[in-house]
């Protein structure tokens, strides 16, 4: 049995009701819960969340099984971690063992259906491996980064300031929308940025953090442009 957990918490603070507020014309969960959906692979979509408003938006868009999590699990500095534990020790006690689960993010409406699909078969192909998950490029080399200090500016890495971009190693990062997982090492704890995880790319036009409204208005932006053309 495969289930997919969403983790929504109702107290954002930078963008109020983020996980509910309407995302080019739907609440932003609900683009998380459809590509769920269109992929095929789950048994049940779970959503964990304390708040009522977001539990009832949930299961209008097809929810078949909500976790009400405890306060504790629910402020500003909880991780993904236990959260997940949590619903899927909710979810085994109530419905029988899962294999597989796949954390997918609330505030990810570009997420698409044939990559959590990549991410499951590469997974299940791979028996020594413990996650698969989303990640894209910098669109600059992270090796010339520089930080500012005092009136000017320092190089993060002076040896690689003068290197071409070709010469440099292309660097990814978490691209925030989705982590397979056996349910094994989600209960264990296993380390996901790891050797034993398998990174699912993604281009980066289909990738964006959404915490701040400059994010959110960006994001409609890229949406419209790259997203809703296509559909």
């Amino acid at each position: 049995m495969n289930i997919a957990v969403i983790p929504a918490r109702g107290g954002s603070k930078r963008i109020p009701n983020k996980n509910i507020r309407l995302f080019a014309g739907k609440p932003l969960i609900a683009y998380s819960i459809e590509a769920a959906k269109h992929s095929e692979l789950f048994d049940d979509i779970v959503v964990s969340t304390d708040s009522e408003d977001i539990a009832q938006i949930a299961e209008k868009y097809g929810v078949s099984y909500t976790v009400r999590r405890p306060p504790s699990l629910a402020d500003d500095v909880t991780g993904t971690f236990p959260v997940v534990q949590h619903a899927i020790n909710q979810y085994q006690q109530d419905k029988g063992p899962v294999n597989y689960v796949c954390c997918i993010y609330a505030t990810a409406p570009f997420l698409q259906p044939d990559k959590l699909q990549e991410g499951y078969t590469r997974l299940t192909n791979e028996p020594d491996m413990y996650f698969a998950f989303s990640v894209t490029t910098f669109p600059f080399p992270i090796q010339r980064a520089i930080v500012l200090k005092g009136k000017g500016v320092s190089a993060i890495q002076p040896e690689q300031m003068g290197k071409r971009s070709q010469d440099l190693v292309e660097c990814y990062h978490d691209a925030g929308q989705f982590y397979w997982g056996t349910t094994e090492a989600w209960l264990t704890g296993k380390p996901t940025f790891a050797q034993s995880s398998i990174p699912v790319i993604l281009p980066r036009y289909l990738v964006q953090d959404i915490d701040t409204p400059e994010d959110w208005q960006r994001a409609e932006l890229m949406y419209r442009a790259y997203v809703s053309m296509d559909k």
